[in-house]
């Protein structure tokens, strides 16, 4: 959110030149190409954890990767290179990272609950969630009028990083959860 949420749409419009209907278009076409991203990624986790369930270093791995896409769009920014093609590739690759480690957390935060906690977790889980986008759009605003997108971008890199370094002391759950079937009418 520190880089997306308001330094996006404003660096689009404001230094890229796009007009506010390629603005809302191009974020609309974004969003509805991430939820598609984020509907497969179970199954796309499933493969590539050859059907084992996430773990600690699933989450692990997942956020040290994402936080190499923004420092990669912000060095491509910083270099010059084509600032269109710098930022739709690397929302393509943001897009796809962040659904991926966004099924990962998902899975997880239920994966260390009690049954009986559920609720109370889950609801914890979105408090927090709900709390870092909103410190996420205000710092977004901020940063960007101080330092322009390429800080929000480095910003982003750092609280991803934190999360990351944070995840390093997860320990695995302790209870397997397998994954949920996906096929109707399916037994498992």
């Amino acid at each position: 959110d520190v880089w997306f949420v308001v330094g996006l749409p404003v660096y689009l419009q404001s230094v890229l030149n796009w007009s506010f209907y390629e603005v809302g278009g191009f974020l609309a076409l974004w969003v509805i190409g991430y939820g598609g991203v984020q509907s497969a990624a179970p199954v796309l986790l499933k493969y590539l954890n050859r059907g084992r369930p996430p773990q600690a270093a699933t989450i692990q791995f997942w956020t040290f990767t994402l936080t190499i896409v923004p420092a990669v769009i912000a060095l491509g920014l910083m270099s010059d290179w084509n600032p269109n093609a710098v930022i739709i590739g690397g929302l393509l690759l943001f897009g796809l990272i962040f659904a991926i480690n966004s099924a990962v957390h998902s899975y997880l935060v239920l994966a260390y609950t009690d049954d009986e906690k559920v609720a109370l977790n889950v609801g914890f889980y979105y408090m927090a969630n709900s709390g870092g986008r909103l410190a996420g759009t205000v710092l977004s605003g901020l940063i960007y009028q101080i330092w322009g997108i390429v800080g929000c971008l480095w910003a982003s890199v750092v609280f991803v990083l934190c999360a990351g370094i944070i995840s390093l002391k997860l320990e695995d759950p302790k209870r397997q959860h397998p994954y949920p079937s996906l096929a109707v009418g399916d037994g498992e």
